[in-house]
């Protein structure tokens, strides 16, 4: 009973770390999207206005986007959930005792006698029966399944969070400063979401860091580039 409710707990935490992890990725994304698209326009112009429209589109239209498609997969991740639950109700009822054999079973390869399977199946099935088999078959938890809402809710705000940062970068500073300090800062924040990143998800920080790193660069030097250009021809 100890390891049942131990493993539990671990599920309950590695799902917290997942979702964190998700957060800062989300804000990751925000920056890079966001920085981009301002680095892009400031290379064609130096207008406050331009720049502050640009960024708050790219704000709004990414953290909408982030939003919308969080809620279409957890709400097919939710539905799957629901069905898988509804048919093991079904099981349970039309055939009670394969059921209990298959619990046992499940803790038999787990590494429990015959004997000491047998006696936790049949315990956790008078207890709840439909806990017992979504938690050690399933891994579902039918008392905390996922919110569509409240995960894109996190996406959305998770986005803007990281958003605001290139925006501040790109309009606080003198006009001549504004592309200088954005590069810098914006450099500065994918080193430390890749840090956090590899830190939860117990990899190598270095490598999350210099990766994040170079690709904002990359990123951030061809919208300049592009957007100096456009500039440079009069096109925009």
């Amino acid at each position: 009973m100890t390891t049942h409710s131990g493993e539990a707990h671990d599920d309950k935490i590695s799902a917290r770390l997942n979702s964190l992890r998700a957060g800062v990725l989300g804000a990751n994304d925000g920056i890079i999207s966001v920085a981009s698209l301002v680095v892009g326009v400031a290379g064609a112009t130096t207008d406050s206005a331009a720049l502050l429209t640009a960024g708050v589109a790219g704000l709004v239209g990414g953290a909408i986007s982030m939003a919308l498609g969080e809620y279409v997969s957890v709400s097919s991740q939710r539905d799957s959930e629901r069905a898988l639950i509804a048919k093991e109700k079904h099981e349970l009822e039309t055939m009670p005792e394969a059921e209990l054999e298959e619990l046992t079973e499940m803790y038999r390869s787990r590494g429990l006698s015959p004997e000491t399977a047998r006696t936790v199946a049949a315990e956790l099935t008078a207890h709840d029966a439909l806990a017992a088999h979504l938690e050690v078959e399933l891994h579902i938890d039918q008392e905390d399944l996922v919110s569509p809402w409240q995960a894109a809710l996190s996406s959305a705000l998770a986005f803007t969070i990281g958003a605001l940062l290139p925006l501040l970068a790109i309009l606080l500073p003198p006009a001549e400063m504004r592309v200088p300090i954005t590069f810098a800062t914006v450099l500065l924040a994918l080193a430390l979401t890749g840090w956090i990143s590899a830190k939860i998800g117990k990899s190598a920080p270095g490598v999350a860091m210099v990766r994040l790193v170079v690709g904002g660069l990359l990123a951030l030097a061809a919208t300049w580039g592009i957007g100096t250009l456009l500039g440079t021809t009069g096109i925009v």
